[in-house]
């Protein structure tokens, strides 16, 4: 994917279709995967070398630092809607947290505290929200305090069951202190991270990376990178080289992927969450070698992914380990959080759109759908057809509780760890184009601020219900006449994608980055129109799931909710069904839209609202009496097309993410 040719100014990179915009000129290459996928997209053919050593690969686009986003519209309700439930409060009525090793309590002193502000950090500096900076500042002052004169840090206790001299955790420590700074330009969290790898570096000796470090050393990988970047100290690369040498080989286990059904012989590299984390690696190693095809892992490992473990929302099921393509088995939270975090670099690193266009599925579906609506309680594994969430058995190989919406619905790990869903998504929606530009690499409302390379204020503002309307408005922030680059991401599935400037109209290519280069004034506006099609997608035994733009719907179905633990607002919920859910669509699944009717409404204050969806999907379906509930989740769905004798009626679908209980994938009928 990268065909470079390098002096000492400039390096020329080759990645994507030939598209020509206000002059300039793209070059082209494109990407097949032998089976299923071609991925395709724009990067500007020149751009600026941004590393400090030629040892380490430039991005596609550079991340923008923390503070630079601004959440707008509906996306900083829902931001707020966090903040007002598990993410505010988690820490003052969860023992692990509230008696925190790390803040020198007496539990943990592993992972969940370091999860919890890596989330915590991003939330609190989008929303300027002084009480949970201050939350945040406990945790950051805590592992500042933490790490002795050596650099390693280090509780005052931890758990009997914790080694003390594993590394993993300490990487999510990095995550968090990097974002705090910069946040705040606080230069203790960056010479703390620095102070870190120099006790790597000179003590190999002294850590182990077994089990978890071993398989997500990438994470500290990436922080390395950035740490490189601010200080250009060679070492560092060195540093990750170590971290490479005794990690997971997650090049060749995507390249080679050997897990093509159910797993019942559970290992670390059938994990659902190190393999969401994992995905990214490959192209961790893209950045730090020039030798090697470690890109094209990455394209390889999301087509085995998806052709084996896929699911309609763009994610792969692991409850906990790999489970095949039944929508009736789960995917873990964690899973979610850290699929979206490694698209986010991958948008970065790599610069595909693919990437991003699967990063907004994941957001606008599968994220949202894991909560109450209030955020108060969460899932640990969550299906696509989920007509059942109780405490039982069922065919995964997590605990019976795993299904309901509640506090620690098994492990303990989820509920630290989805805090940096929606924070990471919304920081990320902007990046910095090598060229001095601005990239539009996901869409929600929001602002950007930040300057060019000559010191240039320069802003925009994103106005738009996206994903619930197709309509986006950038409206250009420049105190004079300002030339600048605008990346505007053109999704695949955008067949109906037009740009409307004062120039005029143009129809951009999909699966794409746009560009317009060219002066701006004060006040000036770009339209983007991302209209499309409802697609019906097929799946497991020739079943449907329609999407339309990024949104994936779903029958919702109403539900008795039953508290079983805990005391409102933090409860545990189990939702039993109170109407029937087997349904088979009537539909032509070559032209869905010819047979269904949308309905569109602004997003209320809780965006995905099961109470009140902003789009509505009217369609044809009729009961399939032979579906039926198995092993306490919706049996196996049979098989496309099928035959019923029962009357055809008028069903309403919402999207994904505003549903509890749900079908996703459903028969067809003949």
């Amino acid at each position: 994917m990268d065909d470079s040719l390098t002096d000492s100014s400039v390096t020329v990179q080759a990645i994507e279709p030939s598209v020509e915009t206000a002059g300039r000129h793209f070059d082209s290459v494109e990407i097949h995967l032998e089976r299923q996928y071609t991925y395709t997209g724009a990067v500007a053919l020149v751009s600026m070398v941004v590393s400090n050593s030629p040892q380490l690969s430039p991005r596609a686009f550079n991340p923008l630092p923390l503070g630079a986003v601004t959440p707008r519209g509906w996306l900083r309700r829902q931001l707020r809607v966090q903040a007002d439930g598990l993410t505010g409060s988690i820490d003052e009525i969860w023992e692990d947290l509230a008696d925190n090793a790390w803040l020198d309590g007496k539990r943990d002193g592993w992972e969940r505290g370091p999860y919890y502000a890596d989330g915590l950090v991003p939330l609190a500096h989008l929303l300027e929200d002084d009480t949970l900076q201050a939350k945040a500042e406990t945790w950051v002052e805590g592992f500042l305090a933490a790490q002795d004169d050596d650099g390693w840090f280090r509780p005052k206790q931890v758990w009997a069951a914790v080694d003390p001299s594993d590394p993993w955790p300490r990487f999510v420590i990095c995550k968090s202190l990097r974002q705090h700074y910069e946040a705040t330009g606080d230069e203790r969290a960056r010479d703390a991270i620095e102070s870190f790898a120099e006790y790597l570096m000179e003590h190999p000796d002294n850590w182990s990376i077994g089990d978890w470090a071993e398989m997500r050393w990438m994470d500290l990988a990436v922080t390395l990178h950035w740490l490189f970047e601010e200080t250009g100290e060679a070492w560092i690369l060195d540093l990750v080289e170590l971290l490479i040498g005794r990690g997971f080989d997650w090049t060749d286990h995507f390249q080679n992927f050997q897990f093509k059904r159910k797993q019942d012989d559970p290992k670390m590299e059938t994990h659902v969450v190190n393999n969401a984390m994992g995905i990214k690696a490959p192209a961790v190693r893209h950045r730090q070698s020039a030798t090697g095809d470690h890109s094209s892992a990455v394209y390889e490992g999301i087509d085995n992914l998806d052709r084996f473990h896929g699911q309609a929302t763009g994610l792969f099921t692991g409850d906990e380990h790999f489970s095949g393509k039944n929508p009736s088995q789960g995917t873990e939270l964690c899973a979610v959080v850290e699929y979206m975090y490694s698209l986010e670099y991958l948008a970065s690193t790599l610069g595909d759109p693919a990437f991003a266009d699967r990063l907004e599925r994941i957001a606008y579906n599968a994220l949202p759908a894991t909560f109450t609506p209030d955020m108060w309680a969460h899932q640990y594994d969550q299906e696509a057809n989920q007509v059942l969430c109780t405490v039982a058995e069922r065919p995964w190989t997590n605990g019976p509780e795993a299904n309901i919406f509640g506090q620690t619905p098994h492990f303990g790990c989820c509920h630290a760890n989805f805090h940096q869903g929606w924070p990471k998504f919304a920081a990320n929606l902007w990046m910095r184009s090598p060229d001095g530009g601005l990239a539009a690499v996901a869409y929600a409302p929001s602002e950007v601020q930040t300057t060019l390379e000559d010191g240039t204020p320069v802003g925009v503002v994103v106005e738009t219900d996206y994903p619930f309307e197709d309509e986006i408005t950038f409206r250009i922030n420049v105190e004079a006449t300002t030339t600048f680059p605008l990346y505007l991401r053109i999704p695949e599935w955008a067949d109906g994608a037009s740009i409307t400037t004062s120039s005029g109209k143009t129809v951009p290519e999909t699966g794409s980055y746009h560009v317009l280069d060219q002066a701006w004034e004060p006040g000036d506006e770009v339209s983007l129109s991302l209209s499309t099609q409802l697609s019906a997608e097929r799946r497991y035994n020739g079943s449907v799931a329609l999407h339309r733009g990024p949104l994936v719907f779903s029958l919702p179905i109403d539900a008795e909710r039953k508290l079983v633990g805990g005391t409102p607002p933090a409860g545990d919920w189990e939702y039993h069904p109170t109407e029937l859910w087997n349904y088979a669509l009537d539909l032509d699944a070559t032209d869905p839209s010819a047979t269904t009717d949308l309905e569109r409404r602004s997003p209320g204050k809780v965006p995905f609202d099961p109470e009140d969806p902003p789009v509505e999907l009217n369609v044809d379906g009729a009961l399939a009496p032979e579906w039926q509930l198995e092993n306490n989740w919706a049996g196996e769905i049979q098989r496309s097309p099928t035959r019923t004798d029962t009357d055809t009626q008028s069903l309403t679908l919402v999207p994904y993410g505003a549903t509890n209980l749900r079908v996703t994938e459903f028969p067809l009928l003949e």
